[in-house]
């Protein structure tokens, strides 16, 4: 079986390996002894506070939210609630073919191989899009899908993501369909309202438009997200103080050759979903053709 096969198999599983220990330590401050107790706090905490209402208390399920607040059950809670939020009040996003959304392909320029540093590294490229062939909807279906996977893999939980927005080629026209209901819901996506360890938002390849586009994304953004934002400009050496250029591609000084693009995403993890991926994402609201 090719490698790649072999890596989106690992795409759709949900099984925790112990060889991660050590990360979930480090970047989750996960304790196997104390585990067990936090889940049991957060869960309580839904329980007695009613400020959310999840579709799933089980286990596996807080974790999601744990690992990506430090272990601190108060701050997990925090998270569940602006998620059950966040979903409550977009249901619409959900509503579309979980895997139909290949026309989007150009804005998100692909994922790179996961690094213990890093995590996934996810490519946007808000320049790319072709406003006319692709509704702003769809551009933010397609990173609401991914994430939604993504979360499922505790690989990801542990590990987390950091994405980079390249803003070559931003013009007026892409900019006036991002309305602040566009930004929220983008913002929400990159780990503001999900569970999502974001290690860095990384901007590059911008001039003096970044402040229009930047205008009507920061009302939104939490001071505590500040410190994970850097602006690079043109300026690949900037970029590679934060990631190795081994795991990034030739064009912004890196090495790496192994990009996996989003039509190719997902139509492989289309192809090895399981029936546990299917419900997950059929209860959420999305449409999953057999």
């Amino acid at each position: 079986m090719p490698f790649l096969d072999i890596a989106f198999q690992a795409e759709v599983s949900r099984y925790e390996d112990p060889d991660f220990e050590e990360y979930a330590r480090r970047n989750c401050n996960e304790d196997p002894q104390t585990r067990d107790h936090a889940i049991q706090e957060l869960r309580h905490m839904v329980y007695e506070r009613g400020e959310c209402h999840p579709r799933r208390t089980d286990d596996a399920y807080l974790l999601r939210f744990l690992r990506c607040r430090r272990f601190i059950p108060a701050l997990a809670h925090k998270l569940m609630v602006r998620y059950e939020e966040f979903r409550r009040k977009n249901a619409y996003l959900y509503d579309c073919n979980a895997f139909g959304l290949q026309k989007v392909k150009n804005v998100y320029g692909g994922t790179f191989p996961e690094s213990p540093g890093n995590g996934r590294i996810t490519l946007m490229r808000f320049g790319k899009w072709d406003t006319d062939a692709v509704p702003i909807v769809d551009v933010v279906r397609c990173a609401l899908i991914m994430d939604e996977i993504a979360v499922m893999q505790p690989k990801l939980q542990i590990l987390g993501v950091t994405i980079i927005v390249d803003l070559d080629g931003l013009n007026v026209r892409q900019v006036s369909h991002l309305t602040p209901t566009i930004a929220n819901q983008i913002v929400s996506l990159m780990g503001v309202s999900f569970p999502l360890l974001l290690h860095g938002l990384h901007i590059i390849n911008y001039n003096w438009f970044l402040n229009s586009f930047f205008y009507i994304f920061k009302q939104f953004i939490p001071r505590a997200a500040w410190d994970r934002m850097h602006f690079h400009g043109y300026d690949m050496s900037s970029l590679h103080k934060h990631i190795d250029p081994a795991h990034l591609p030739p064009e912004y000084g890196g090495t790496c050759k192994h990009v996996i693009s989003t039509e190719e995403w997902l139509r492989k993890v289309n192809m090895y979903k399981d029936d546990f991926m299917v419900q997950e994402l059929r209860d959420l609201g999305f449409t999953v053709e057999d």
